[in-house]
């Protein structure tokens, strides 16, 4: 036989959960599927405490099957249908086991569902049907109480279920109110108990509201009308506050005690004045003659619940899934390319600062070594402004070789010591925390100081004995004759003690002044000669040290080319590496996107289906 399309809806609901991991709420829904499937109608009956609630079922069935009284309080749910002769069974177990805490919103749980109470099962304890009410309330451990009768009212296949008390305000969500409201989901139906000395209470419009969203047909019996003169004030009140609210609820103003009294009496106008005709011509007509229609209204309240649990997840997921999970992954990847871009423009950098401070390091060697050179030079003419070269040449040859030794240390010292701080200038600028890389082997090399040539002896004039005699006979030779000549005009020989002793005089004289002659000559010669060996020097040590700059200067460039390109390989691989990663993420999330989205458009048509069964009149926010 073809399924109803109320069923159909029912069994994408399941379908739903299964695809959602949510098997408690899947096992919920085809326990309910089982009983909507079955001849029964069940009407489940709420109530505050004291609001006549079981006085209300004994009402209707016309027997006092329910415990009533004032220190009298249901707690476990009783179920009341047709049996062709009396009987009352316990069945044990959690008289709550749907809820784990008091529910605070929608019946259906966001988090775990536990499974449905069945209204039948295999365990039973035949108990009085007179005192199986009393006896519930009495024991722990039962989960609820059946209670079989033969009643023209259960005959059709009506199901009555009397619940713990809830509604009260202040304790809505107790022990009593969880039992009352765990059954609320098996119901075709809601009937709530509310006396009509007082208007409703907040307790009980939030009941009305939560059981519409499970059970779109609820009606209210405003019971005690035997006791409130003018309670037709208060039952128009109530309508009114029902109709402002928005809430499709049946109102009957009845009071069990003129029902029982009549029942006793068998007194039909009596009868008609407890209210009781209208309620049960209420229970036969509109309900249990429209049955498919309340099982067609709770299979789209209860697909519509489904649907709005697992939407919640659903909407959360797909809001998570296009906020942009990949916001990490974005920075480091404009992070590294940053730095790649920093470290191309770096490199382009230091290239003109390495260039310009080997020009500058250049400059300033050459400026330094010839100052230190003019220096010695300046020095070595000093000494040789009284030194003379035949004797004090060597010593001052010495001292020559370690002076210009010296300087060439000192020299190459300050070359390499700013070829350091140049290797430091570039490591920050490119890689700062790979300092150590950028230090070129050139720089480890030994101080370029070049070999000092011999320095030769300058070409010293002896001054002989021979010559000494040869300069100081031609001396005393021109003072003989001039003092001579001299004299004899004074009648005096040409020799004679005058001439005599300025020939003497004259030749110590020359004597004297070719060996300061030669003295000088001596001098002006070693002075040229350490000028063209300190020159020599220069040349030498200067062509060594500019080699050595150009050396290191090509390893250190290749060095920090190397270097900068190792960066750039590295910098550009991790930044492939997350682009990747991010194109990756994006496709799975965009694949996730699609199919969360056409999941929640699935149910939203589900959701339009399920609305589809529900009366247009109960107001969408409900089921919010």
């Amino acid at each position: 036989m073809k399924a109803t399309p109320w069923l159909d809806v029912l069994d994408e609901a399941i379908r739903s959960c299964a695809v959602q991991e949510r098997t408690d709420l899947g096992r919920l829904l085809r326990a309910r599927r089982t009983e909507l499937a079955g001849p029964k109608v069940r009407v489940v009956v709420l109530g505050a405490s004291g609001q006549g609630k079981s006085q209300l079922l004994n009402g209707l069935l016309g027997s006092t099957v329910c415990a009533v009284g004032d220190d009298v309080t249901t707690t476990v749910p009783t179920v009341l249908e047709y049996a062709s002769s009396p009987v009352a069974r316990l069945v044990p177990g959690d008289p709550a086991p749907l809820l784990e805490s008091a529910p605070k919103g929608n019946l259906m749980l966001e988090g775990p569902v536990h499974d449905v109470p069945a209204l039948t099962g295999a365990e039973r304890e035949p108990v009085p049907v007179e005192s199986a009410s009393a006896e519930a309330n009495r024991r722990s451990g039962v989960a609820r109480v059946e209670i079989g009768l033969p009643r023209k009212l259960l005959e059709s296949g009506l199901t009555l279920i009397d619940t713990p008390p809830c509604g009260t305000d202040g304790d809505s969500y107790g022990d009593h109110a969880r039992a009352a409201l765990s059954v609320m989901s098996q119901a075709d139906a809601v009937l709530l108990a509310s006396d009509v000395t007082r208007s409703f209470s907040p307790a009980e419009l939030d009941i009305m509201e939560r059981a519409l969203s499970v059970c779109p047909t609820v009606a209210v019996a405003l019971t005690k009308t035997d006791l409130v003169p003018g309670w037709q004030r208060v039952v128009a009140h109530n309508r009114a506050r029902l109709e402002r609210r928005g809430l499709p609820v049946t109102v009957f103003p009845v009071s069990s005690t003129l029902r029982l009294a009549a029942a006793r009496a068998n007194d039909s106008e009596l009868n008609a004045e407890s209210g009781f005709p209208a309620l049960i011509s209420y229970l036969h007509h509109e309900l249990m003659g429209n049955a498919d229609v309340l099982r067609r209204r709770c299979a789209g309240a209860l697909t519509r619940l489904t649907v709005d649990t697992l939407m919640v997840p659903l909407r959360e997921r797909l809001a998570d899934l296009k906020q942009d999970g990949t916001g990490g992954l974005t920075l480091r990847y404009r992070s590294l390319t940053a730095s790649l871009e920093r470290l191309q423009r770096e490199s382009a950098r230091w290239q003109t600062v390495l260039s310009d401070e080997v020009a500058d390091l250049t400059a300033d060697l050459d400026y330094d070594l010839r100052d230190r050179t003019r220096r010695i030079i300046r020095e070595a003419d000093e000494y040789f402004e009284v030194a003379d070269p035949a004797k004090d040449w060597p010593e001052f040859e010495e001292w020559l070789r370690d002076n210009l030794r010296a300087a060439a240390e000192a020299n190459s010292g300050w070359l390499l010591d700013r070829f350091e701080w140049i290797t430091r200038r570039l490591a920050g600028a490119i890689a700062p925390r790979n300092a150590d890389v950028f230090a070129p082997d050139s720089v480890l090399l030994e101080p370029p100081t070049g070999e000092l040539d011999e320095l030769g002896t300058p070409n010293v004039e002896r001054f002989t004995v021979g010559q000494k005699l040869f300069v100081g006979m031609r001396g005393s030779y021109s003072g003989l004759l001039m003092f001579g000549l001299a004299t004899t005009l004074a009648g005096m020989s040409l020799i004679n003690p005058i001439s005599i002793g300025a020939g003497v005089a004259f030749g110590a004289k020359s004597v004297l002044d070719e060996r300061s002659t030669r003295l000088k000559r001596r001098q002006a010669a070693a002075r040229a000669a350490a000028q063209r060996y300190v020159d020599d020097f220069f040349l030498a040590y200067g062509k060594k040290s500019k080699d050595t700059v150009r050396l290191i200067h090509r390893e250190l460039r290749d060095r920090c080319t190397a270097v900068a390109h190792e960066l750039r390989t590295e910098i550009s691989d991790a930044a492939r590496q997350v682009k990747q990663a991010i194109d990756t993420e994006t496709a799975e999330r965009n694949t996730a996107v699609r199919k969360v989205a056409n999941r929640i458009e699935e149910l939203e048509l589900l959701r339009r289906r399920a609305d589809a069964l529900v009366p247009q009149a109960v107001p969408r926010g409900l089921t919010a």
